[in-house]
Parts: C-alpha cells; sequence; structure tokens
C-alpha cells in the first residue's frame, strides 16, 4: 500500500479533495489532520536573544547555584 501526504492552506478545498478522493473506488482511506501550529516560532527564538544580557550568569554561577543542596545559610 502506498501513502500519498498533501498539504493544503485552505480547509475548505481540503474538505473538497478528500471527497473526491473518497469517491475512487481504488482509495482505501482518507483522512484530514489540522496542522499543529508550534507555540514556538523561529522569529521567537531570535528576539529572545539578548534575554540574558547584562546580567551576571556563567556556566560556573549555575554550577555552584545547582550543587547548593545540603548546604546551610
Amino acid at each position: 500500500m502506498e501513502q500519498l501526504i498533501v498539504n493544503i492552506a485552505n480547509p475548505e478545498k481540503a474538505q473538497m479533495l478528500s471527497e473526491f478522493l473518497r469517491a475512487l473506488d481504488f482509495v482505501n482511506s482518507v483522512e484530514i489532520r489540522e496542522e499543529k501550529l508550534s507555540i514556538f516560532q523561529e522569529e521567537d527564538f531570535f528576539q529572545l536573544a539578548g534575554l540574558w544580557e547584562n546580567r551576571d550568569l556563567t556556566t560556573e554561577s549555575i554550577r555552584q547555584e545547582a550543587w547548593k543542596t545540603g548546604e546551610k545559610s
């Protein structure tokens, strides 16, 4: 069995195409899946690039904080 994946931007046209494909006798099944949009967009990544700018944060300071288990202040 072969599989064909088609991405269609217009939901109405996707529905129309699926109805057409279902009418063909050699098509076993037709499935419509909505594309789930990612919460994180690539553009957002670059907007956050300066988020940690001017903060006293180094890998060493992170390690020191992480290993402070059991110390009494």
